[in-house]
């Protein structure tokens, strides 16, 4: 007879001991799962930012060669350590300092990969340590600009901040820190936090860096700035800029015209053909496709900063007025869009250099390019290669509708420049070499620079004069400084307000039909004369049709320049300095131009030098203090002391 065998038929022992090894089991599946969870939370926020670099710049990081390869995994190791070692800290059961570590981990998380993920979208590169050194004015730099845009900041900052939280939870309730490990992480963690501060990075060109270590970088770079610790540290930089308003306008009763406002970057006057001339090949290009131009040789900016130079090119304010109005006076964007103008700002300009790209955050056009759209490589100083720029324009220039007002800046030309080795070198023998004795050879490079530049200027002109709107523009073009070559000695810009720094090159092209018989008369009659950048703002609104508007009295108050339009002439003494309230010059330099004769003063000088540039053009030769009488009240009035000496004190 069968029968069934029941539990009760297995002996106690052997039913403990299977119930044993099924608990057993479960354990080590357990820990094995808490294990594997764990090294996953461990590697979360790193595996994060690497999806999220390549959703963004996959092709380019495949693209790197073995030394960029090498420094991207680098910072890969970098980034696990840093939050590996700060989550594993985070998630002890007990004690103050998993609070600390627990904060630092949700606060840099939420800033490391929202903050990146937030400047990648406006300018297509990461911020890095280059952007964080100029943001030397913190308030203005960073604070002020995440107050105006606080909605999209936040977008960007909610998903890491959301992400952040929940690893903390996770691993709080996964992880079981033994107590040695758990007892060395608890400081190090914020040890090793603020070494990857310091800790360098690829940031520069390809940005061959997570964007997680690249943050962490700039954050070094600020912290040393704001501590003094740079020479950026308490210079002055751009903020965001905040226009006055301007009241709705009717365009004056002018031609139909639209306006190309063309803007260079360190190019002299010495090294264009402003006139017309069928044997020049400096700028040989422009020269034959503009023939009728109407040329003006004795042009001079107010500074050798681009900065200060753009302020008063777009507003027609002088570079001393306070940083308030530096940075709210409105600019020819604002006219125009006043007057109902469609309005455009391409620019090879890289906008992570010293904070332009706050000052240009809010000109409200509606066509816009710059460097790192057009080239994520774009080089801080140089920007983006302007072959790049030149196809942009040229394809949709045409689009624009009547009337415009564009603005091209360039920026090759900045030192040091830009050589595209697949178009012309003319000038020979060049040499990169900065030694003395190949001054003439490294002119040749800059100048070989300039001449492709001008290739590229010629493509988008030639693009607009095949649109249909090319009969009706009309271009004004200038630089926004230029550049010494040791002539008093010294190299580049920005050090002083010699002739080799602010005469600049400066044309107009204007088809048949776009001036007045008076307007062209002027123009003829103004080709000598003693001419100033402050003169060209208000050129581009008589050109736009900006009326003499009882509302507009205030604005055009603090516009001492005359439009080039009509007959006046600027005759009464113009500041000129590097030093003004939108960028600090690196040592002090100021002084002042009245026609011919020119005032000026460097750090180490230890009085005013007075120069006429009839007798003089390359201000070899001092003259007497007092033939520069009416300067020299007006530069001891305006500035109050020398450059680089101390301000005087009143006597007791």
């Amino acid at each position: 007879m069968s029968h069934q065998s029941s539990s009760s038929d297995i002996p106690a022992e052997a039913r403990e001991s299977a119930q044993g090894g099924r608990v057993h089991s479960r354990r080590r599946s357990l820990v094995a799962w808490r294990k594997a969870s764990a090294r996953l939370l461990l590697l979360l926020v790193t595996a994060v930012g690497v999806v999220l670099d390549f959703s963004r710049r996959g092709a380019r990081i495949r693209a790197f060669p073995h030394d960029y390869v090498v420094t991207y995994l680098a910072s890969v190791v970098e980034s696990l350590i840093v939050w590996g070692v700060l989550l594993y800290a985070a998630s002890r059961r007990r004690g103050a300092m998993r609070h600390v570590a627990a904060a630092l981990f949700v606060i840099m998380v939420t800033f490391a990969v929202g903050g990146q993920s937030y400047f990648f979208q406006q300018y297509h590169a990461y911020l890095n340590v280059d952007v964080s050194v100029f943001a030397s004015n913190f308030m203005d730099s960073v604070v002020n600009q995440l107050t105006a845009d606080l909605g999209n900041y936040l977008r960007a900052k909610l998903p890491p901040f959301v992400l952040a939280i929940a690893l903390v939870w996770a691993a709080r309730r996964v992880m079981r820190p033994t107590r040695f490990p758990s007892q060395l992480a608890s400081p190090l963690a914020p040890l090793l936090l603020a070494a990857s501060f310091f800790v360098p990075t690829q940031y520069r060109s390809e940005q061959a860096s997570l964007p997680d270590t690249l943050y962490l970088n700039a954050v070094g770079g600020l912290l040393r700035t704001q501590l003094g610790l740079t020479d950026q540290s308490n210079q002055l930089r751009p903020r965001a800029r905040e226009s006055l308003p301007v009241p709705p306008l009717t365009r004056a009763d002018v031609p139909k015209r639209n306006v190309l406002y063309v803007i260079l970057e360190s190019v002299r006057a010495d090294t264009t053909c402003l006139e017309p001339d069928p044997k020049c090949q400096r700028t040989e290009a422009t020269n034959r496709l503009l023939p009728d131009r109407f040329p003006f040789t004795q042009m001079r900016s107010m500074d050798s900063c681009t900065a200060i130079s753009l302020a008063v090119l777009w507003s027609g304010v002088r570079p001393i007025e306070s940083r308030d109005t530096l940075h709210e006076w409105p600019l020819v964007f604002d006219y125009a869009h006043a007057l109902g103008y469609e309005t455009a700002y391409w620019t090879s300009q890289n906008m992570m250099f010293g904070n332009v790209r706050l000052w240009v955050k809010n000109l409200g056009v509606r066509h816009r390019v710059t460097a790192t759209e057009l080239d994520p490589t774009a080089d801080l100083d140089m920007g983006a290669p302007e072959k790049y720029l030149a196809a942009h324009v040229s394809q949709n220039i045409g689009e624009l509708k009547e009337p415009f007002m564009a603005v091209i800046q360039m920026s090759n030309v900045h030192y040091p420049y830009y050589l595209d080795p697949a178009l012309p070198t003319p000038f020979q023998p060049w040499t990169t070499s900065k030694s003395p004795e190949e001054n003439a050879a490294f002119k040749n490079f800059y100048q070989n620079s300039v001449y492709q530049q001008d290739l590229h200027i010629a493509k988008m002109i030639a693009a607009l004069k095949a649109s249909p709107a090319g009969k009706n523009t009309v271009i004004v073009y200038t630089s926004d400084h230029a550049e010494a070559f040791r002539e008093h000695g010294q190299m580049g810009h920005t050090f002083s307000i010699f002739d080799e720094e602010v005469h600049v090159p400066m044309w107009i092209d204007a088809p048949p039909g776009t001036l007045t018989d008076a307007e062209v008369a002027s123009l003829r009659a103004k080709r000598d004369q003693y001419l100033f950048h402050v003169d060209l703002a208000p050129t581009v609104l008589d050109l736009m049709g900006v009326p003499d508007d009882p509302r507009l009295t205030a604005y055009r108050a603090k516009m001492p320049g005359h439009s080039l339009l009509r007959p006046e002439l600027t005759t009464e003494p113009m500041p000129m300095t590097n030093c003004a309230g939108v960028w600090s010059c690196a040592f002090e330099n100021w002084g002042a131009m009245q026609g011919s004769l020119k005032i000026e003063a460097r750090s180490w000088d230890n009085g005013w030098n007075c120069y006429d540039l009839e007798q003089d053009p390359l201000e070899q030769s001092p003259l007497p203090l007092d033939q520069c009488r009416e300067l020299h009240a007006f530069v001891q009035k305006t500035y109050g002391r020398l450059p680089g000496k101390d301000v005087p004190r009143p006597a007791k």
